[in-house]
């Protein structure tokens, strides 16, 4: 029953979980922008995978960002206009590609657990929408994991205070 949610949605901190939201759908359509760049910038044999992959990133980047903005509309507001922050280090090998996406995928993963935190017991939708969320997200990143992990390796990947400041 919506109208029973919305209300419900009323005892939920409203305007905490819109601005959770608007910072993700920022950062979701950063990372359509981001991934699509990226592809850009890949060469060499394994060329064409890596550069799918990267466009099935961006596009499920747009799927999140649409979804968070559904979400905004479905609470009665306005979806923010910005793109979050778009960094460029202008570094384009593909492990710095991954770490710099492993980063910025944590980023958005911490955003999607502080709103499963707001939305808890508070709203089954929007609970249940984050919680998906956190799947994706979690799911994904175990996958840029892997990809940084040299052939052979079991252990997950642990970036070096070297390969921090390089990206």
């Amino acid at each position: 029953m919506v109208t029973g949610e919305l209300i419900a949605m009323a005892e939920l901190e409203k305007q905490r979980a819109l601005d959770l939201l608007n910072r993700i759908l920022e950062a979701e359509l950063a990372g359509v922008v981001r991934y699509t760049h990226y592809s850009f910038l890949v060469f060499g044999h394994n060329r064409i995978p890596i550069v799918s992959w990267l466009r099935e990133q961006a596009a499920e980047s747009l799927t999140h960002a649409q979804q968070a903005g559904e979400m905004i509309t479905l609470l009665g507001e306005y979806p923010s206009l910005a793109i979050g922050p778009l960094l460029d280090t202008h570094r384009t090998d593909i492990g710095a590609i991954m770490r710099e996406s492993l980063e910025t995928e944590g980023k958005a993963l911490a955003l999607y657990r502080e709103l499963l935190k707001c939305a808890e017991g508070r709203s089954v939708i929007l609970e249940e929408y984050a919680r998906q969320m956190v799947y994706a997200e979690e799911l994904h990143a175990s996958e840029v994991d892997k990809m940084l992990r040299k052939p052979g390796e079991v252990a997950a990947f642990r970036p070096s205070h070297q390969s921090r400041e390089a990206v």
